[in-house]
Order: structure tokens, then C-alpha cells, then sequence
């Protein structure tokens, strides 16, 4: 299934790319830069399935009762192009299966 898939700005744009069988966008290609994280979801919420980030710490700050939208986190020791293209397998698979307002994550816990 395709996943309509928002890149959080901590997130290398390159990315997007890399990211086959899913449309991507960027937060800065939608205009979004700055956004705090609960408006940022909020207004995702209406075109996108999914916020793909490496912010571990948003689980804590957004209640998960009220996600409006899925939330993947990549967990890595570094937010680089080269540590996080090795998780997409891993996210691939998990995006096929997440359901609205679910939040998960992939990587080294």
C-alpha cells in the first residue's frame, strides 16, 4: 500500500528518495519549516498518512490518544543520510501496516 509520507525537518531530504513505494515530501517542500511539532502534525494530518522523524523525544511530548496522524521514529545514533537509509527496509515493511494515530518506531532502542 502506499503511505503518503512527511520527512520531519531533522530528517536528511535526501531521504525522500530513498524512500521507494511511498509518496514523500519534505516539511520545507510543504512550507511547513518551523512549525512546532503539534501544529506540524495537526496540519499534516490532512494530506499525509504518516510523519517520518528522528525526534525520539515527540512520544513524550504529544499525547499518542491524540496523534492525528501515524508517527514513525527512526532510531539511530546520528540523524545522518548514510545511519538512517539503513532502517528504511525496516520502515518499508512497518509503514505497511501502521494504522492512523499509531505511533512506532525502527532502529537501535
Amino acid at each position: 500500500m502506499l503511505a503518503r509520507v512527511l520527512l520531519d525537518e531533522c530528517v536528511p531530504k535526501r531521504l525522500r528518495a530513498a524512500l521507494t513505494g511511498h509518496a514523500v515530501k519534505t516539511v520545507v517542500e510543504m512550507g511547513w519549516s518551523g512549525l512546532k511539532n503539534g501544529e506540524l502534525l495537526q496540519q499534516a494530518s490532512t494530506q499525509f498518512d504518516c510523519f517520518l522523524t528522528v525526534d525520539r523525544n515527540l512520544q513524550f511530548q504529544q499525547s499518542r490518544a491524540a496523534l492525528p496522524i501515524a508517527v514513525l521514529v527512526l532510531i539511530a545514533v546520528d540523524n545522518r543520510f548514510e545511519t538512517l537509509v539503513k532502517l528504511l527496509p525496516q520502515a518499508r515493511e512497518v509503514l505497511q501496516s501502521m494504522q492512523p494515530r499509531e505511533l512506532r518506531s525502527v532502529g537501535a532502542t
